[in-house]
C-alpha cells in the first residue's frame, strides 16, 4: 500500500509548475506507463498509466491542500479490475 490517492484528469488539464528537475521517470513491462518520482525523497507525484496513455493519474496527496476545494473518494474493485478502469476511463472523459 503506497498512500497514493489517485486522480486521473486528461493531459491538456495537467500542468507541473515546479520542481521538474527534481523527478525522475521509470517504466516497466510495455513501457506505455510512464512513473515520476521525485528522486530525493521516492514519493511517486504523477504518472501516465498504461490503462488510461491519453491522461495523467495525479497523487491528490502531492497536490497543494489550498488548490482543492472538495476530494470524492469511490472504491476500486481490483477483483474485477477491468470493468472498474472502464469505469474510470469512462469518467475521466477517456471514453465518452
Amino acid at each position: 500500500m503506497t498512500g497514493f490517492l489517485h486522480l486521473i484528469v486528461p493531459v491538456s488539464h495537467f500542468r507541473l509548475l515546479q520542481g521538474i528537475d527534481s523527478l525522475t521517470e521509470y517504466t516497466f513491462n510495455t513501457g506505455v506507463a510512464k512513473h515520476r518520482f521525485c528522486r530525493v525523497c521516492g514519493v511517486k507525484a504523477f504518472y501516465v498509466p498504461r490503462s488510461n496513455p491519453d491522461g495523467v493519474d495525479v497523487n491528490v496527496r502531492c497536490l497543494d491542500a489550498a488548490t482543492i476545494e472538495s476530494v470524492t473518494v469511490e472504491a476500486f474493485d481490483d477483483a474485477n479490475r477491468e470493468a472498474a478502469t472502464a469505469a474510470i476511463a469512462y469518467l475521466s472523459g477517456a471514453n465518452p
